[in-house]
C-alpha cells in the first residue's frame, strides 16, 4: 500500500482556479466515493479552503496520481489538462510529511495561523462519516492532529500577530489587557478597519461604534458587530468616550489633530487613549503622538510590528521542522513494525516445526528417555533454533526503520521459504 497526495494551494494557483476545483460540505460525500471507486484506492480525503484543495488516498502499488486526477477531475467537469499545470504530488514519507506540515500550519498563506488545523478535523470527520478513512490514513491523520498539538504546545508560532489589522489588537491588548469593558470607534468603513472590528469582536469587545461619510456602509459595517453607527459630523464629540479610535477614512487631510487631542485628555482625565491610524494618507496628525496618555500607531509602525513577528514565527517555523521529521520517523518506524510482524510470527513458526522435528527425529534413535532427558533435548534443540534465529529476527526488526528494509525483508523472505506478507 502506498499513500499519494495531490493538489494545488495558493501557491500553484490562482483564486480562479482554486475555486472551480473546490468542494462543498454536501459535495464531499459523492466525491469520496469517486475517489474510492478508482482502482486500487482504499481510503480517501479531500481537504477544500479558501486556500487549497487536496486529495489524499491509501492505494496499493497499481494506483496512479494521473487516474486520481482523472476521476476527480471528470467528476467536477473539468478537464484534467486544466488542472495539471498547477497541481503538485507527493507520495508516502513527503505525504505524510506535506499533511504533518498542514495541520501544523507550516504551509499556510499566514504562517501560524489555526484554521487551517480546524478544517483539516472536519475533513477527517466527514471522511469517517462517508466511511473513507479507516485504516493507516486514518492513522496518518490521527497523528497529524498530534503533531500540530505538539507544534503549538512547544513553540510559539502561532503567538505572535503577522497581519496589520491583528497587531493592532494585540497592541491594544498590551496597553489596555482586557479588552472587554473598551469602547471602540470606527472612524471611516474601510476593509482594513473591518478586519480589525472583526478581531477586536473575537477578542470579547461588544461595544464597537462605527463612523462613515456614507451612513449605509456605516450600518452595514456595525451590524456585523452587534455595533452603532455615529453621525460622521458629530463623531468628534463622542471621542472622550472611545478607549480605542480605529481610522482607515478616505479623508484627504487629518481628520485628528494634536489640539484637538488635547481637550479629549482633559475631558478623560488623561485616561489612556489608543489610536490606530491604518489609513493612507494618513487621517491622525502625526503631532498628536507627542501627547502623553496617547499611544498612535500608523500603517508604517505596525507594518514593521508584522515584520518583526513573522520573522519570529519563522524561527518558530524551524523548530517545528524538527519535530514533524521526529514524529515522520515514529509514525513509519510503528507502522514498518506492524508490517513486519507476520514476517517474524512465520519465521518463529517455520522454527518451532523444525525444532519439532529435529527432537522427534532424534527422540526416535534414543530408546527409552526419562522425562528429564526428554525435556533436555526439547530445551537443547529449541535452543539451537533460536539461537540460530536471534540474527534474523534482529534484523528483520532493524530493517523495518531503515530506507533499505524492504530489500533486507525480501532477502530474508527468500531465504527462509516464506510468502510474501
Amino acid at each position: 500500500m502506498k499513500v499519494l497526495l495531490t493538489g494545488l494551494s495558493y501557491k500553484t494557483a490562482p483564486v480562479e482556479v482554486r475555486e472551480r476545483f473546490a468542494f462543498g460540505e454536501s459535495a464531499l460525500p459523492q466525491a469520496l466515493e469517486v475517489l474510492r471507486g478508482c482502482p486500487g484506492v482504499e481510503e480517501a480525503l479531500i481537504l477544500s479552503t479558501c486556500n487549497r484543495v487536496e486529495v489524499a488516498v491509501n492505494a496499493s502499488a497499481e494506483a496512479s496520481p494521473e487516474q486520481i486526477l482523472d476521476a476527480i477531475s471528470a467528476h467536477r467537469g473539468l478537464d484534467a489538462a486544466f488542472l495539471r499545470p498547477h497541481l503538485y504530488t507527493y507520495e508516502d514519507r513527503e505525504a505524510v510529511r506535506h499533511l504533518f506540515r498542514v495541520a501544523a500550519s507550516l504551509d499556510s498563506m499566514v504562517l501560524g495561523e489555526p484554521q487551517i488545523l480546524g478544517q483539516l478535523k472536519a475533513a477527517y470527520s466527514a471522511a469517517r462519516q462517508q466511511g473513507s478513512v479507516n485504516g493507516f490514513l486514518d492513522a496518518i491523520l490521527t497523528r497529524a492532529f498530534f503533531v500540530a498539538k505538539r507544534v503549538r504546545s512547544e513553540t510559539d508560532i502561532g503567538r505572535s500577530a503577522v497581519s496589520v489589522s491583528y497587531a493592532a489588537i494585540e497592541l491594544a491588548r498590551q496597553i489596555f489587557g482586557d479588552l472587554r469593558s473598551k469602547n471602540v470607534l470606527i472612524v471611516g468603513a474601510g476593509k482594513m478597519s473591518e478586519l480589525a472590528a472583526r478581531h477586536l469582536h473575537r477578542a470579547g469587545s461588544s461595544r464597537i461604534l462605527v463612523t462613515n461619510r456614507t451612513r449605509a456602509r456605516a450600518e452595514e459595517m456595525a451590524a456585523l458587530f452587534e455595533g452603532a453607527v455615529v453621525e460622521y459630523d458629530a463623531f468628534h464629540q463622542r471621542l472622550h468616550e472611545m478607549d480605542i479610535v480605529i481610522t482607515s477614512s478616505g479623508a484627504p487631510d487629518y481628520v485628528l489633530r494634536k489640539e484637538e487631542m488635547k481637550q479629549v485628555l482633559k475631558r478623560r482625565q488623561n485616561r489612556p487613549i489608543f489610536l490606530i491610524d491604518i489609513a493612507v494618507p494618513r487621517n491622525v496628525d502625526p503631532a498628536v503622538d507627542e501627547l502623553e496618555n496617547i499611544y498612535l500607531y500608523d500603517i508604517d509602525d505596525l507594518g514593521r510590528e508584522v515584520e518583526q513577528n513573522r520573522q519570529a514565527r519563522q524561527r518558530e517555523a524551524d523548530q517545528a521542522e524538527q519535530i514533524i521529521n521526529e514524529e515522520i520517523q515514529r509514525l513509519f518506524e510503528k507502522m514498518r513494525a506492524r508490517e513486519v510482524a507476520p514476517l517474524i510470527v512465520g519465521l518463529q513458526q517455520q522454527l518451532d516445526e523444525l525444532s519439532r522435528a529435529e527432537f522427534d527425529r532424534v527422540r526416535s534413535r534414543l530408546g527409552a528417555l526419562t522425562p528429564q532427558q526428554e525435556e533436555a533435548l526439547q530445551a537443547y534443540t529449541r535452543g539451537l533454533l533460536n539461537k540460530f534465529a536471534h540474527g534474523p529476527m534482529t534484523e528483520i526488526r532493524r530493517a523495518a526503520s531503515q530506507p533499505e528494509g524492504d530489500r533486507i525483508l525480501s532477502v530474508i523472505r527468500r531465504m527462509f521459504r516464506l510468502e510474501e506478507s
